[in-house]
């Protein structure tokens, strides 16, 4: 069985379809219908819906974190111990929420289909901000699409629904809820089990090396921004799978000195502040990595996992030296991530391991990373590329250069770094290594970018990360478009 609350109201499930989404969870069982299907993939917004969760911050305050989600990505089951919120719960005693009477207000609504889940992002950026800031409001609404209106009074909305904003019934509650959620906070492993399907859910590290063990043809489920896919897209059945977002400990974030350890299920958006502190590269990067939403779902376990050939976040570990501590029963081994990738999504993982750990060496003061893609925010990548070397009085002691969208896994490029080695770090050597980077992949053409320009664009990062280290005021990585 699993627990949680539908705004207010207790929700026991059990005999559930582990495949049944959010979004249609909302729609055909609850008969609330506001939550909308646009695209069933997390690229357009409409289904947004908020999750909270309780939530220790740095003071030691016990507080709820509310969470903007796709529901059309999110299975049911990742629910256990939390609170669904949809735009059904806003309107209070016939009253409007302040975001919808502010999208009201601003005129930020036309044929309305879009609406509910800007709403909800306008909800959670509320809920999560303290006065109003444009570029929070841009982060929050760009995983949000509307086909008919312009994005301007939908910004205004944002803006007067975060100045000054009133108390609402959730803040009243909060106590409340925060009862409710400890009384249904899980002891023990969780479970949906419709009598074919069935998904299981951990809640220690232990646990999931038993149950995966036992059941080694599981699908293991994180975020589910990519798993997710298979059931909405592509209309398969997954018989059963193994929930880890309630461990606890896969959603750790340590420092140490010389490294940061990453528990493999901490969402995108909990990486943020410490990778962008020790490499603001890397926390540009995430900030362009898909949608808020999908930041929130999405794990860093799961980019590498899926072993996807233009995910973002493996070249820039890759190029760093990182390693993920892969278990299996009461077993773990340490493997050089670019050990993990051996061919288009296959794995040195074996049945019965999954990834617990990331380890990112701290340190590396000339790293840099750029993202080509068609759009700035929520697009994949054509090209990602990393670069980290070391450079000791003009000349190349060690270098680490990986790419993803130019081979079938990311992929060092050991020609071009043995260009870079040994040689002075001026112009000249820059071109023989772009030489050399041609050596190193054969890239494909498709819908984003052709192969010649792949390996042109690769190039010219490297051109780029040359002329940035020679003048470090100029700031160009965020503006590579395709």
């Amino acid at each position: 069985m699993i627990q949680f609350l539908l705004n207010q109201e207790l929700r026991s499930e059990h005999a559930l379809d582990p495949n049944l989404t959010v979004l249609n969870y909302l729609r055909e069982h609850v008969g609330k219908s506001g939550t909308k299907e646009g695209c069933a993939s997390g690229d357009c917004g409409a289904c947004t819906v908020v999750v909270g969760e309780l939530h220790t911050d740095e003071q030691g305050v016990e507080q709820i974190r509310y969470r903007s989600l796709n529901s059309c990505l999110t299975f049911v089951s990742s629910l256990h111990g939390k609170q669904l919120i949809s735009v059904e719960d806003l309107k209070h005693q016939g009253q409007l929420h302040s975001v919808q009477q502010a999208m009201v207000e601003c005129h930020g609504s036309q044929c309305g289909f879009c609406t509910p889940g800007f709403v909800m992002s306008l909800f959670a950026l509320q809920k999560n901000s303290d006065a109003p800031d444009s570029q929070k409001a841009h982060e929050a609404l760009a995983g949000n699409l509307c086909r008919c209106t312009g994005y301007r009074p939908i910004l205004a909305a944002a803006e007067q629904a975060c100045c000054n904003k009133p108390q609402d019934q959730f803040d009243s509650r909060q106590a409340e809820t925060i009862a409710s959620l400890k009384a249904i906070a899980p002891t023990q492993t969780g479970e949906l089990n419709s009598g074919d399907k069935r998904c299981l859910v951990p809640l220690t590290v232990a646990d999931l090396a038993d149950l995966y063990d036992a059941y080694p043809q599981a699908r293991l489920l994180a975020g589910g921004t990519d798993l997710a896919l298979e059931v909405t897209q592509f209309h398969r059945t997954l018989p059963v799978m193994i929930y880890v977002g309630n461990i606890e400990a896969m959603k750790r974030i340590e420092q140490f000195d010389d490294r940061l350890e990453i528990g493999a299920a901490t969402a995108l958006s909990d990486c943020y502040a410490a990778l962008h502190h020790e490499y603001p590269d890397f926390g540009e990067l995430l900030q362009r990595f898909a949608s808020l939403q999908i930041r929130n779902q999405g794990t860093l376990g799961g980019n590498i996992g899926n072993a996807s050939p233009i995910g973002d976040s493996p070249p820039l570990l890759i190029a760093l030296g990182a390693q993920i501590v892969l278990c299996k029963g009461n077993t773990r081994r340490t493997l050089a991530l670019e050990d993990y990738f051996i061919d288009y999504r296959v794995t040195a993982r074996q049945d019965s391991e999954f990834i617990e750990t990331i380890i990112v060496p701290k340190g590396h003061t000339l790293f840099r990373a750029y993202k080509v893609s068609k759009r700035l925010d929520d697009d994949i990548s054509a090209v990602c590329a990393a670069f980290n070397l070391n450079i000791d009085n003009g000349v190349i002691s060690a270098a680490r250069v990986a790419f993803g969208g130019m081979a079938a896994t990311p992929k060092r490029a050991k020609n071009c770094e043995a260009a870079l080695v040994g040689a002075i770090w001026n112009l000249a050597t820059v071109e023989k290594a772009c030489a050399a980077l041609a050596q190193d992949f054969t890239p494909l053409s498709d819908f984003r970018a052709s192969k010649e320009y792949r390996l042109l664009s690769a190039q010219n990062l490297l051109r780029k990360y040359f002329i940035e280290l020679q003048t470090p005021h100029i700031e160009t990585r965020v503006t590579a478009y395709v």
